[in-house]
């Protein structure tokens, strides 16, 4: 692990930096203010832009609501049509453009018209970054799926190609040495929130390399929409490692390192000194690492958590909320909330979502039984594990370190009359469980067999959730959950589905 507490590595462009702060008249050593940095509240803003810079300026940029006092004040007379209109008017005026799309657009939460859409919500983003959040957030139920998943998904597959104004911060392989100066190139000198992706495991989707800030940025939307968190004081982070993915490598219109990914101490020392920039800079932000594989996600929770702000929203986030579907899924059964720990919950899926729920899970099960050795190994004996092998038993070669403390006692398993490697379908028929938790990033994982499996569970309402994102990779349809296991079924899901008419109530989760 390198040595977070190093003096400050001055690259050549940061001693520049510094020279020119000197020159104008500041100390380099002391916070000094921007013109564009907002204060807390509701305060009046003083603005030192001018003209166009205004215009071109999402953070203040009013559109035709500017006064035309405010016009004359800051240069902005004959740069806007006459009509001075109230923002109400203007988000009137483009939400008629957008209603006219979407009454053209087709039935369905995969419609490409989704991504029109997006075209058009990102295209008001770039102009008025107010106005954006107005709409957002008066229609949040409506455009989350739009700004997010699923259609999140479909942007990052297509960002070399949708990409026409920079939003975040890139950096990559290539930066070495540098990126305590790149992050004074960021004009906030306040930032609460960072969410970061190396793309390597975006959604259930993949290497999408850089194209996976598409999913940074969104996440960020959601959370100035949602949890009124102040836009001028998040930001979106890419680190570009490299690709594994071959179509990406050869296409010449793809935005990042054409080159494999990092691994070993080098790719590292590339997360190490990003995380050591961004702290410098901004001592009290929150990092959030979104969508890495695996392979990483555990070993850099574990490497920064006791060092930094900062959390894995695959492990911890989707743990959190899926804790919380559990516990509903108790209640919705009718059974008190002490019977937890007694679940029987089949879980497909062992990737850093799954393994982060299993973790997690267990614990909050441990703790309902006395939060002690015993507890612990009795609450690990509620889950079985199938992975694209089969059943994880101890008999499994090469099995991940995170997996293995689910690892089913092969004793055990064969009085059950299971195996090895044994089915979905054959663990289902045998358990007999409570939940049938979806963390594959399969889509239709949860085929017609094994629905009709899941009938035969011990709970008088079985609980489906088909965590993964986007809506393609769901291990199954709300429709199908009723339609097979019966309307009994409590159905939860990691994106969001239409409506289902059952005259019934279902849990659903989006999993944000």
């Amino acid at each position: 692990m390198s040595n977070f507490n190093s003096p400050m590595r001055l690259s050549s462009s940061l001693i520049k930096h510094l020279k020119y702060r000197v020159r104008m008249g500041s100390n380099p050593l002391l916070p000094h203010s921007r013109s564009f940095t907002t204060t807390e509240g509701h305060r009046p803003i003083i603005v030192h832009k001018r003209s166009l810079d205004i215009l071109h300026d999402p953070w203040f940029n009013k559109g035709t609501s500017f006064s035309f006092t405010e016009r004359d004040r800051l240069d902005l007379r004959g740069l806007l049509p006459p009509n001075v209109m109230s923002t109400e008017q203007q988000i009137e005026r483009f939400m008629v453009d957008l209603k006219r799309l979407e009454e053209q657009a087709r039935d369905g939460p995969s419609d490409p018209n989704a991504l029109a859409k997006w075209r058009i919500l990102n295209r008001l983003h770039d102009r008025n970054e107010t106005m954006y959040y107005k709409v957002l957030i008066a229609n949040i139920e409506e455009y989350a799926p739009i700004v997010y998943t699923p259609t999140v998904g479909l942007v990052c597959q297509n960002y070399s190609g949708l990409f026409r104004r920079p939003r975040g911060m890139y950096f990559s392989a290539e930066d070495r040495g540098e990126m305590m100066s790149m992050v004074y190139n960021w004009p906030a000198d306040q930032v609460d929130m960072i969410v970061v992706t190396d793309g390597s495991r975006i959604l259930g989707l993949g290497d999408l390399g850089v194209q996976g800030i598409g999913i940074a940025i969104g996440k960020l939307d959601l959370y100035v929409a949602a949890a009124g968190i102040n836009p001028q004081r998040v930001l979106p982070v890419m680190i570009d490692v490299g690709s594994n993915n071959e179509k990406l490598l050869k296409d010449p219109l793809y935005l990042g390192l054409q080159r494999h990914r990092l691994d070993g101490d080098e790719y590292l020392a590339v997360v190490d000194e990003f995380m050591e920039a961004v702290f410098t800079r901004w001592p009290h932000v929150i990092v959030q690492f979104e969508d890495f594989q695996s392979k990483w996600a555990f070993k850099l929770l574990q490497r920064y958590r006791n060092t930094y702000r900062m959390f894995n929203d695959d492990v911890q986030g989707t743990a959190g909320v899926a804790i919380a579907g559990l516990l509903g899924a108790v209640r919705a059964q009718g059974r008190p909330m002490i019977d937890f720990p007694k679940q029987k919950i089949v879980v497909a899926g062992a990737g850093s979502a799954g393994i982060g729920v299993l973790n997690a899970t267990r614990k909050t099960m441990a703790r309902m039984l006395g939060n002690n050795e015993h507890a612990f190994q009795s609450a690990g004996r509620q889950f079985w594990v199938v992975d694209a092998k089969g059943l994880i038993t101890e008999e499994r070669e090469d099995l991940d370190p995170e997996a293995c403390p689910f690892a089913r006692n092969v004793k055990e398993i064969h009085r059950q009359g299971l195996r090895e490697g044994a089915s979905l379908v054959e663990v289902v028929q045998q358990v007999k469980p409570d939940v049938l938790l979806g963390l594959s990033a399969v889509g239709g994982l949860f085929s017609k067999e094994v629905l009709e499996a899941l009938r035969g569970s011990t709970s008088t309402r079985p609980a489906i959730f088909a965590m993964s994102n986007p809506t393609t990779n769901a291990e199954c349809t709300p429709e199908e959950a009723f339609s097979i296991v019966g309307d009994n079924v409590v159905f939860a899901s990691g994106s969001p589905f239409k409506d289902v008419d059952l005259g019934l109530k279902w849990l659903i989760l989006f999993l944000l």
